[in-house]
């Protein structure tokens, strides 16, 4: 009978983390974030939804574009979307070329969100190599945008190379769970779980929210005012 119990509640448990993430409520800004995995988005139909800001997957690496890119790119500056991009960085490889294959994949218009610096894996470099390498994007990147990036991370990698080293930074943080990340420093966006139902995409999306209001978030894209200061 104790296996059995034992057994049902593990089921339970497991049944439980494969279902869909719901929407958080109490917070006034909401997000998706997408790549090619996502493959044909319908953006008309997500504009009409209560999202207000989409972060899709530039590049990663020394050479990679993600090859639904451009069309997410295109489409949800038609549609109106407030939209930012990230690349996904590695660690033991070189900082000045993935910066430069970030800046030659994206163009930002004023309004967009800040670049993404989406750091989720070291591949076993030492601590002393990502930590100058990080540092090493976010500088050639600001300088180029005249803005400061986010840092995307988990828990783990932000107690153990961001907090401390990168705190000026704003943050985005990864925590599937309903109960906010647990940090020093407050959160600017949130990525509460990855499988999302929202129509216009035909599986599961990340979904996210944003500390502040929607006021909040226009100050933090790109404006003339923050491109002329950095001149």
């Amino acid at each position: 009978m104790k296996y059995i119990l034992v057994l049902a509640c593990t089921c339970l448990l497991f049944t439980a983390c494969q279902g869909p993430t719901e929407r958080l409520e109490g917070y006034e800004v909401h997000g998706i974030d997408v790549s090619h995995h996502q493959a044909e988005i319908n953006w008309d139909t997500i504009a009409v939804q209560e999202i207000d800001f989409v972060f899709m997957k530039a590049t990663e690496g020394l050479e990679l574009v993600d090859k639904r890119f451009a069309y997410n790119w295109g489409a949800t500056k038609k549609v109106g979307m407030k939209r930012g991009a990230y690349h996904f960085f590695h660690p033991t490889l070189s900082a000045i070329w993935q910066a430069k294959n970030f800046i030659n994949t994206v163009d930002l218009d004023y309004g967009d969100l800040p670049p993404v610096l989406d750091f989720e894996v070291t591949n076993r470099a030492s601590e002393e190599l990502v930590l100058s390498r990080l540092q090493e994007w976010l500088t050639l990147v600001e300088q180029h945008y005249h803005i400061k990036p986010i840092i995307y991370t988990n828990q783990k990698l932000y107690q153990k190379y961001i907090v401390g080293n990168f705190d000026k930074y704003p943050i985005w943080m990864a925590r599937y769970n309903t109960l906010e990340p647990n940090m020093p420093q407050q959160w600017d966006f949130w990525q509460y779980g990855n499988r999302g139902q929202v129509r216009g995409i035909a599986g599961d999306v990340d979904l996210n929210v944003f500390s502040g209001g929607y006021l909040e978030l226009e100050e933090m894209c790109l404006s003339p005012k923050a491109a002329l200061s950095g001149l």
